[in-house]
């Protein structure tokens, strides 16, 4: 039988942003409802290769987050948002 590959969430952030804080709380809270289903990365916008990726994916604000590599959100959205779009990942 073979593993399957988590999918990759990606978020972009900055120290500063208190936006970011309440996105990675969040995904902290539901990511473990999935289990290994999906795997999270945090890149920090303000890096050097940070603001290069940033600039390709045209993204101008923080928190970003990206699904499978798409950007699926800009902002922060609610719980339940979020639930409702990972779970659409899973089935």
């Amino acid at each position: 039988m073979e593993e399957k590959k988590p999918i990759i969430i990606e978020m972009f952030y900055t120290n500063y942003c208190p936006n970011c804080k309440i996105l990675k709380r969040m995904l902290d809270e539901v990511l473990p409802q999935f289990g290994d289903t999906f795997e999270l990365k945090k890149s920090h916008a303000s890096s050097p290769i940070g603001m290069i990726r940033t600039l390709k994916l045209g993204i101008h604000a923080v928190p970003a987050l990206l699904i499978d590599h798409k950007v699926v959100y800009r902002n922060v959205p609610t719980k339940e948002e979020l639930i409702k779009k990972l779970s659409s990942y899973t089935s």
